[in-house]
This record gives C-alpha cells, structure tokens and sequence, in this order.
C-alpha cells in the first residue's frame, strides 16, 4: 500500500529552522541535508509502520512514530502519526532536544 506523505506547517517551521541553522555555517551542506533530509520523509509513502513508536507516543491519544535521520551528533527525530492511507509529519526536532509532552504541543 502506497500512503499519501504531508508535512504539518509545524514540521515545515521546524525544517526550515534547522535549516538556516545549519546554512549559517555552510550554505552547500544545508542545501544537501535538506534535500536528504525530504527524500527520507518521503520515504515513508511506503511501509511507514517500519519505524518504530516514539518515545512520546505513550503520553498522547495517537501513536507517534518517529525516522531517525542523520548521524553522529547530527541525528533529527522526525515525528510522525498515521491515519488511514495518509502519514502526518508532525515534528521534525535534534535528537539532543528534551521529548514532547502533552502541555508542549
């Protein structure tokens, strides 16, 4: 089965926040990570139910699953739910980053 991948404006905030984050130092290697980084969210229009629940997922009403993306101290959580035939990006945080709660939405 084939789902349908959207990016929540929260995700898309958070993309682009670490992106210039990233860009202030090197402008080319942001560029790379970026387009890396959507390839792999886009990977989840198949089997998105390979990944595993988040930590977070116990404490909200959905299950969150998250993609681990990047390596050594680089790696970014990207946080997301599944409904029917459509996969939600909710988030896309640092790994470093403290988990999501319920009051932090």
């Amino acid at each position: 089965m084939k789902y349908r991948v959207e990016i929540t404006s929260e995700a898309e905030a958070e993309l682009k926040e670490a992106y210039l984050w990233i860009h202030r130092d090197s402008p080319a290697n942001a560029a790379r990570w970026r387009r890396s980084l959507l390839e792999a969210l886009h990977t989840l229009s198949h089997c998105p139910t390979r990944c595993e629940l988040s930590p977070e997922s116990a404490c909200f009403k959905q299950d969150i699953r998250q993609l681990l993306y990047g390596k050594r101290s680089g790696v970014y959580r990207i946080l997301f739910s599944i409904e029917g035939t459509n996969v939600f990006v909710l988030h896309i945080r640092h790994a470093a980053r403290d988990y999501l709660r319920p009051d932090s939405e």
